[in-house]
């Protein structure tokens, strides 16, 4: 079965430039990794922190000390560590602190830990 070269048929294979793709692709869909529930109530527990700490500095915002409470820190500790920890950080602050403690603790049960790039 022999047959002539000139009536094979032949397969071309062209490469594609990628310069070459239309300029308005169809983009994919965006998913969203964080729940708008979860953190409109991180962002209400942060705006609830700043004003507790203004009443217990009895101050100003710029003369508040230094002073960062990580909530994702929090939730990595067990109930007594989040206490003790909390404790530590308001150590400079001379009025009853337990009121606060206790409403952060009750306002951050059931948060989960976020990971990534919301964190700062």
């Amino acid at each position: 079965m022999a047959s002539d070269p000139s009536t094979q048929s032949r397969v071309m294979f062209q490469a594609t430039d990628k310069a070459e793709e239309p300029a308005h692709r169809k983009l994919g869909k965006l998913t969203v990794k964080y729940n708008r529930k979860d953190l409109q109530k991180r962002l209400d527990i942060e705006e609830w922190i700043d004003g507790q700490l203004h009443l217990l500095f009895d101050c100003e915002e710029e003369e508040i000390p230094e002073l960062e409470i990580d909530i994702d820190e929090l939730l990595e500790l067990s109930d007594e560590g989040q206490r003790t920890r909390l404790e530590e950080l308001l150590q400079e602050c001379g009025k009853p602190k337990e009121d606060f403690i206790n409403g952060l603790l009750y306002r951050i049960k059931g948060l989960r830990k976020m990971s990534g790039p919301l964190k700062k």
